[in-house]
């Protein structure tokens, strides 16, 4: 398994990706995920959306509960054509828990905890701790990555524009 170095920090201290780094013209890896009812999950049950995905550490961090509830906001302007599936290693259970408390109807939550799947398939697990570094990736309709924003500082918001543009823009082709 690739691991790359000084990409990402968490805390102001590096750490290491463990896994495939994805370019732009990549095909999505469709790994398995958990959903919140315990099932597994094929990411490519949902193509033929447009894909937003949004890796988190935890939806119990600050950053993270922001991340989503704006995405979660988001969602209902970009219309039935954009999936917003958001990413941890959280637990089923803690994922369910924290969307009901949150409110959260339009954004998927899928947990990554059993396998490290996504995490390794999208070259964004954090070695040291078993936690996913906070990246965006937009993908079409037809599974292929046309957009990736990997946030340097974890503990930092994605920059939300651009993945919006990109996914507008993808329902328009």
């Amino acid at each position: 398994m690739s691991e790359r170095t000084g990409i990402v920090t968490m805390g102001g201290m590096p750490v290491t990706l463990v896994g495939t780094e994805l370019k732009v013209g990549d095909r999505v890896p469709d790994v398995t995920l958990v959903g919140n009812d315990m099932n597994d999950v094929s990411l490519s049950s949902y193509l033929g959306k447009v894909l937003i995905l949004s890796a988190v550490a935890s939806l119990d961090t600050s950053v993270c509960d922001i991340e989503t509830r704006r995405f979660n906001t988001e969602a209902a302007k970009l219309g039935d054509e954009v999936r917003i599936l958001t990413v941890s290693m959280d637990l089923p259970f803690a994922q369910k828990r924290w969307c009901g408390a949150a409110g959260i109807d339009r954004v998927t939550t899928l947990s990554d905890h059993k396998l490290a799947a996504f995490g390794q398939g999208f070259g964004v697990l954090i070695k040291e701790r078993r936690l996913l570094a906070r990246a965006v990736f937009v993908v079409d309709r037809s599974g292929t990555v046309r957009y990736i924003q990997l946030v340097k500082e974890v503990g930092q918001e994605p920059d939300y524009e651009p993945v919006l543009a990109e996914a507008r823009k993808l329902v328009q082709a």
